[in-house]
């Protein structure tokens, strides 16, 4: 048989086709097939970690006997890890990996890490293959991370950010050795400090954070200052994490960038990860304990105190619903209610004509004002809405929830310019402390002018105070339909869809007799 020359090439590339297990025009623009996979190698392996096999599943070993924290009762959500070398964090990192049932399996385990050596828009999922260790494979669910980046143009694909980093890698090992089931994982390195950015990050995870899948943020604490002031700085850090509150964290930070730890060059290297995840767990209708579990800094391994890192283990557990009408207990005296009035003048007129935030004289706070509870600090001026901000469900003491608002509803408020000095004889305050939340079947459980309301859709939410409805006259379904469209941005009957939860609560409220 005589073939042709034109007919020779045609079977020719066929049979490369074939080779090569390509599907010509079949194959979809823009996704990878096997053929494309490129597993990302580990980059630090001997160097932040064992990099053979044996000797790594032997520290790893040491590492976890040497736990001595027991595992906490209740659902992890979450947990908080260092991610330097192991020599000086894996002892930490161990005691935060120990907390996870190793008998437990999980859909996904997302991990947010920070880049150290490239900044870059949004965050970047690695889409490319898995992730190898001296321990093998870590497979990641590439067919979600694709999903993410197809829709919301702040997750992409940025080859720099993995190409060096190893605030990721060096999180897989723990859970290698740990975990006994099979587990996937979604590899996201964060390369932004827009805070619009992470709000939308963390509305995009929003719903993958479920009993489903665990969440792991990579993040050292205090970066160079001496022992003593790096462990003052990380308390202080450690509890802005555990008021489990992103404003409290961000204020935290930004006092410390102010200069007043020598030495710092930040107070925590993971805070985009960090404050994504505080923008997820803040919501009420899910609540959640936050746990210190261990701390350290690189002064307790080498002996050097003069400048050092600081590693904090923490876990987040997801708390058992409140019991209806429980809290129908907690009251508040005239006095307690003077106190709480006097913290927010006094934190208000401080912080805007000073730029501080007082100290609060403990001797004043009685145990009511100890409560770990939610509250709403409102400012008029003429009558006239001047800035609101308000907490639920706070892992922080009431007065200091009241404290923290005050500078918030002056400040933060992004309806209305700060409050200016000259305005401050102006303003008038008013402050609402919240019962939990219950959560409702039908908008004939509210009663209007004794409770708010609370609306969540997937990543909406929206809250209406009590007085809102005393005040404008409105309906139940005015009210609800307002706290929807207004609020939760779902539009006007947004509440009545089937995946639409409403929740009650209600409200102490007082306000200022005398501006001081």
């Amino acid at each position: 048989m005589v073939i042709k020359m034109k007919d020779a090439l045609t079977i020719f590339i066929a049979f490369l086709f074939t080779l090569m297990g390509l599907q010509g025009c079949g194959q979809v623009a823009g996704k990878q097939g096997q053929q494309d996979r490129k597993d990302r190698q580990p980059v630090v392996a001997g160097q932040f970690y064992p990099g053979q096999a044996s000797a790594l599943r032997s520290a790893l070993n040491r590492y976890f006997q040497d736990c001595s924290e027991e595992r906490r009762k209740g659902a992890l959500a979450a947990i908080v890890a260092p991610h330097a070398g192991y020599r000086y964090s894996a002892r930490v990192a161990a005691s935060a990996y120990h907390q996870i049932d190793p008998q437990q399996t999980y859909d996904n385990i997302f991990i947010l890490a920070p880049s150290h050596h490239v900044r870059f828009k949004g965050a970047s999922l690695y889409s490319q293959g898995d992730y190898l260790t001296p321990l093998g494979k870590v497979q990641v669910n590439r067919a979600l991370v694709q999903k993410l980046i197809n829709k919301h143009d702040f997750f992409h694909y940025h080859a720099p950010a993995h190409k060096k980093e190893h605030s990721l890698e060096v999180q897989l090992p723990f859970l290698q050795h740990h975990l006994q089931e099979d587990f996937q994982i979604v590899p996201i390195v964060t390369g932004t400090h827009d805070l619009s950015v992470i709000r939308k990050m963390a509305g995009a995870l929003k719903p993958y954070f479920n009993s489903h899948n665990l969440f792991v943020v990579s993040t050292d604490f205090s970066h160079f200052p001496e022992y003593e002031e790096a462990v003052e700085a990380d308390a202080a850090t450690a509890n802005a994490v555990a008021a489990n509150e992103p404003s409290e964290l961000l204020r935290v930070i930004r006092s410390q960038a102010g200069g007043d730890v020598p030495g710092l060059a930040t107070s925590m290297c993971g805070w985009p990860g960090m404050l994504t995840l505080l923008n997820i767990t803040s919501e009420p209708a899910t609540p959640i304990e936050v746990r210190k579990l261990l701390y350290r800094n690189s002064g307790d391994v080498t002996g050097d105190s003069s400048r050092v890192v600081g590693y904090w283990a923490m876990s987040m557990i997801r708390k058992e619903p409140t019991s209806n009408k429980a809290h129908m207990d907690f009251q508040l005296n005239e006095e307690e209610k003077h106190t709480l009035m006097k913290i927010a003048r006094q934190t208000i007129n401080s912080y805007v004509r000073e730029g501080k935030v007082p100290e609060v004289e403990e001797d004043e706070i009685t145990g009511h004002l100890k409560v770990h509870t939610g509250a709403f600090v409102t400012l008029s001026m003429q009558d006239e809405l001047r800035g609101c901000i308000g907490r639920f469900g706070a892992e922080m003491p009431l007065y200091q929830v009241v404290r923290d608002m005050a500078v918030a509803a002056c400040s933060e408020d992004a309806r209305f310019p700060p409050v200016r000095e000259e305005e401050l004889k102006d303003i008038s305050i008013e402050i609402s402390v919240l019962t939990p939340l219950e959560k409702i079947s039908s908008p004939e459980e509210i009663e209007l002018g004794r409770d708010g309301i609370y609306i969540k859709k997937g990543p909406y939410t929206g809250t209406l105070l009590p007085q809102v409805a005393e005040k404008t006259g409105w309906s139940t379904e005015q009210f609800l339909g307002h706290c929807a469209r207004d609020k939760a941005g779902i539009g006007w009957d947004g509440w009545k869809d089937e995946d639409a939860e409403l929740y009650a609560y209600q409200a102490i409220i007082f306000r200022e007799s005398n501006k001081q």
